[in-house]
């Protein structure tokens, strides 16, 4: 029942990745994460195929397994998101999107500087 349930929720992750697309406000990359996270969970062979790609292996597998990052990968990943969640909160002006943008930004760095420990 709970591989139903994580392909579900992978599907409705994707969908909302593939209408990021087109939409500009949708941020489409966070979805598309999500769904692999969940297809993953819910699927060993998307599973297995996920963890043979070359993203996973480059960018994923060391803080997956550690949790764990150097301060150069951190702010590779923090700055041109936190320019982007900048670029829309400035651009945008309905204040329940603007809320939703500085939720996500608020999150993202106390996801990585509490959750994600800095290695040397």
């Amino acid at each position: 029942m709970s591989r139903v349930v994580y392909n579900v929720l992978g599907l409705v992750f994707f969908s909302l990745g593939a209408i990021g697309a087109f939409l500009p406000v949708l941020p489409t990359v966070p979805f598309l994460l999500l769904s692999s996270y969940f297809f993953s969970r819910g699927s060993k062979r998307f599973d297995a195929w996920f963890k043979s790609t070359k993203l996973y292996d480059t960018y994923l597998e060391g803080m997956m397994e550690s949790h764990q990052m150097t301060l150069k990968r951190k702010l590779s990943i923090l700055l041109p998101v936190s320019a982007l969640l900048i670029f829309f909160f400035i651009i945008l002006d309905h204040p329940v999107v603007r809320g939703i943008i500085v939720i996500a930004f608020v999150s993202k760095y106390l996801y990585f500087f509490f959750k994600i420990k800095t290695i040397k």
